[in-house]
């Protein structure tokens, strides 16, 4: 399955002051503050929880790695036979200028825009694709009691417009596993639209939080005040 449009360059300045002056630069004006405001997917009713109250929904619970293994989760499938893999799927789709798309879903040329680090990309070998929330932290949250199939559907969740993200390899190779009690975006205008991001995908895939990462979460939302967190509970 394709994933919906995604919408992804952000144009939003002052989001610690003021979320409310966030749009995305390819929305239209009448659809900016849908789209924009939870960075997120559509919301199982069509209504959005603010982001303190949305974090107010994510089950506490200790974390344990034990027993993670980075191979118990299947990365980078093509689920629909098109060619395409996961990662491709992504820098297609958050594409600000397309690549030339060849033989095999060979890509080349394109302009993508990392909103980690507010940096314009124009070579798709300098992007990660990062699991907003990564692979590790979501065994530690409840994926250790997952099977191998559900694994494998949340590593490559292209149902979701933001649980996966092309960014620039250097924010994400330093963001590694660590949750936001332990690293945040090095754009301070990012922080709004990753901590919605992270709670829309935890709660999306049922997943539990540490005090230490809640408490950051909600220190980050203070600044946040008129931003919203949509989600699709997966299947």
């Amino acid at each position: 399955m394709h994933r919906a449009r995604r919408l992804t360059v952000l144009a939003c300045s002052g989001l610690l002051l003021a979320a409310t002056a966030c749009t995305h630069a390819d929305s239209s004006p009448a659809d900016a503050t849908s789209a924009a405001s939870s960075g997120s997917s559509e919301g199982k009713d069509g209504s959005g929880l603010s982001l303190t109250e949305a974090i107010g929904k994510l089950k506490a619970a200790r974390e344990s790695r034990t027993g993670y293994e980075r191979e118990k989760f299947k990365l980078w499938v093509d689920e629909d036979h098109d060619g395409c893999d996961t990662r491709k799927e992504v820098l297609l789709a958050e594409a600000v200028k397309k690549p030339r798309q060849g033989e095999g879903c060979k890509l080349t040329g394109g302009t993508w825009r990392s909103y980690y680090d507010d940096k314009t990309v124009t070579d798709a070998r300098k992007l990660d694709i990062d699991h907003v929330v990564p692979l590790a932290e979501t065994w530690d949250s409840g994926a250790s009691k997952w099977t191998a199939e559900r694994r494998e559907a949340y590593a490559n969740d292209l149902d979701a417009e933001r649980s996966l993200v092309a960014v620039s390899l250097g924010p994400n190779r330093t963001k590694g596993d660590q949750d936001p009690a332990e690293w945040l975006p090095p754009a301070k205008d990012a922080l709004c639209t990753y901590a919605t991001d992270w709670v829309a995908a935890k709660l999306r895939w049922n997943l539990s939080a540490d005090h230490a990462e809640t408490k950051a979460l909600h220190k980050v939302a203070k600044g946040c005040k008129d931003t919203t967190v949509t989600y699709t509970p997966a299947p």
